[in-house]
């Protein structure tokens, strides 16, 4: 399951509708549905995301927190590192072979250092 399929079924579970229901509301299978909580599809197109938003009736950071779990779910990930530090094609070997065998508290501590705000490029001062 990805993590976008896991706040999904804990929506459906809230507001009390089933796949079924839900799949035919959208527009979609309910076997498609299945799959994207499952994490046996690719994550959502961002028209799928807001569907869903709307669904759900989210707003604001619940929205928004919803299109960030849809990014990062993408089941099956290529991590580039040509031109990197030669420990990052190491670290992404290692991780690609050793993420299924992580227990649930190595793998909060692995997000915890990734989810750092000041290893985000995209948000660490320049």
């Amino acid at each position: 399951m990805t993590p976008f399929g896991e706040q999904l079924r804990t929506l459906r579970s809230v507001k009390g509708v089933d796949q079924a229901t839900m799949a035919s509301d959208l527009g979609v299978s309910a076997a498609y549905l299945s799959a994207l909580e499952h994490g046996k599809k690719g994550s959502p197109s961002w028209a799928m995301t807001q569907k869903i938003i709307q669904y759900f009736g989210l707003i604001w950071d619940d929205a928004e927190a919803l299109q960030l779990l849809a990014q990062l779910s993408r089941p099956r990930v290529t991590i580039e590192t040509a031109g990197l530090d030669p420990r990052a094609t190491r670290a992404a070997n290692l991780l690609a072979r050793k993420v299924g065998h992580l227990s649930p508290t190595d793998l909060d501590a692995l997000l915890s250092v990734l989810e750092t705000e000041s290893n985000d490029p995209e948000t660490a001062d320049h």
